[in-house]
């Protein structure tokens, strides 16, 4: 399948972390990594290593017949300038998962692994983490890759290597890979988030529902879209997975237990107490785990084992601190609407620090059903003045504080991560000062944070921060 790169220029698009993977998988068949990126400085990095560049002007003069193949970053669109040059000129772009699963298939790095796939809005990070635990607890030489942080080149390159991947998929990066086809597939919610890069929910759900293209499809049944989702999927078949009681085909939970009723007549999988983090989004992704690993053969007592182990990662709903007998919880990783929902969900009692970008996501839903469980909310971020209004709408009296970041630049310019440090601290003040003892104050921005941070972690890290400086006198000082 590979063949018809060697000797052959392929066209690298996007100097990031998946980038930097392509380049010696290419070099190991024979091909010529050519790196394209919109920055100048990626590319002087991509040269000063020796490689060809190209920037973004010259292919749109470039003659495109030199090119085998384009292999794309999953970040650009497909209506970027040299992604539709490549397509108007007949040459063939790849993601470069899309790649990496031919590199497989052509046993480049050793034998065919089993690739275990995790896509969802919400939850994909955590329910990959409970897989790899769960094929750990089994002695499965594993691995955990793709969107969690780990390329999947990079980890069919390892030496021993994995017998099975733990593949986290977005939703970009399923679009740009049409031919992979899991031992397992998991599409775990479906909800409005990338709409401005994939056009509309549809087409979103579409590249969702790829996960569901190989042996065995699983979804979500509490989630209408992703239960919706089974009636188009590809793979040799389908199983779902709910909170409540399963059905045959299903697996579900029954007075407090999580039970398998789709790879056995009845298998108890695990206690719900068992299950890191806690809450019914931490079910659902623990169902969803064992689904993945018992669709592989197994055992019940490794899937309760892997989940007992399993330990929440940082910035998702994870604990900071109790100051006063509130808690303080960062789940910045909350990073859309849906995500909020669960997070707010698993308490009776909240402070709500919100905002960011919203990328044309309505908050609308949320914060009508989340309207009761609301002690007060502070926004911060490019979209608080929508987070307001709707709060305005539906929670008419919920106190809220709009924490502006004044008249600032935008991220990359001098002191502004310093500027985003101090909007932080003053919302978290701001929070204290709005919570009672037994309320959670909770970082679940429902928004993106590039309009103010480097990225989601780092607006995790500001939280912690200025939750630690606070003092017990700071809460319930009402402003």
């Amino acid at each position: 399948m590979l063949e018809f790169l060697r000797g052959r220029d392929v066209l690298v698009a996007g100097w990031g972390v998946s980038g930097r993977s392509l380049i010696e998988p290419l070099r190991d068949i024979g091909a010529r990594p050519v790196v394209t990126d919109g920055g100048a400085s990626a590319l002087a990095e991509a040269a000063g290593l020796g490689l060809d560049i190209a920037t973004c002007t010259e292919l749109e003069a470039a003659d495109w017949s030199r090119f085998a193949l384009v292999i794309t970053s999953p970040g650009w669109r497909p209506d970027s300038p040299v992604l539709a040059a490549a397509v108007t000129e007949g040459t063939p772009v790849w993601g470069d998962v899309e790649f990496a699963w031919w590199v497989d298939q052509a046993r480049i790095y050793g034998p065919v692994r089993k690739w275990l796939v995790v896509t969802g809005t919400n939850g994909k990070t955590t329910t990959t983490s409970m897989v790899h635990s769960i094929l750990r607890a089994a002695g499965i030489a594993s691995v955990a890759c793709g969107n969690i942080g780990l390329p999947i080149l990079d980890a069919l390159r390892r030496n021993p290597g994995p017998q099975v991947l733990a593949v986290e998929l977005s939703s970009f990066q399923l679009h740009w890979a049409p031919s992979v086809r899991p031992e397992a597939g998991v599409v775990l919610n479906v909800a409005e988030d990338h709409l401005d890069w994939h056009g509309g929910l549809d087409a979103y759900a579409a590249a969702k529902s790829r996960a569901l293209y190989g042996r065995v499809g699983v979804v979500g049944l509490d989630d209408p879209v992703a239960a919706s989702l089974a009636r188009r999927s590809k793979a040799r078949r389908t199983v779902g997975f709910r909170i409540g009681v399963p059905a045959d085909g299903e697996l579900g939970v029954v007075d407090g237990k999580l039970l398998d009723r789709a790879f056995t007549k009845a298998a108890i999988l695990a206690e719900v107490g068992d299950v890191s983090p806690k809450g019914p989004a931490g079910v659902a992704n623990a169902l969803a785990a064992a689904a993945l690993t018992r669709a592989i053969d197994v055992a019940p007592q490794f899937v309760r084992e892997g989940l007992i182990e399993h330990k929440v990662g940082p910035h998702r709903a994870a604990f900071v601190r109790e100051v006063a007998g509130v808690e303080f919880i960062d789940d910045s990783k909350a990073t859309n609407p849906h995500a909020a929902r669960s997070s707010i969900l698993a308490h009776p009692q909240v402070v709500w620090i919100a905002g960011g970008q919203l990328k044309g996501a309505s908050v609308e839903d949320l914060v009508e059903e989340i309207a009761d469980r609301l002690a007060a909310a502070v926004l911060i971020g490019a979209d608080a003045p929508v987070i307001a209004a709707a709060l305005a709408r539906h929670a008419p009296e919920v106190p809220v504080v709009e924490v502006r970041a004044g008249d600032h630049a935008g991220m990359g310019e001098a002191g502004t991560d310093e500027r985003a440090d101090a909007v932080m601290a003053r919302a978290v003040r701001a929070a204290a000062g709005l919570a009672r003892p037994g309320d959670a104050v909770l970082l679940a921005p429902a928004a993106a944070s590039l309009d103010m941070f480097a990225d989601y972690t780092h607006r995790g890290r500001s939280f912690a921060a200025a939750v630690a400086a606070l003092e017990d006198g700071d809460i319930g000082r009402r402003l």
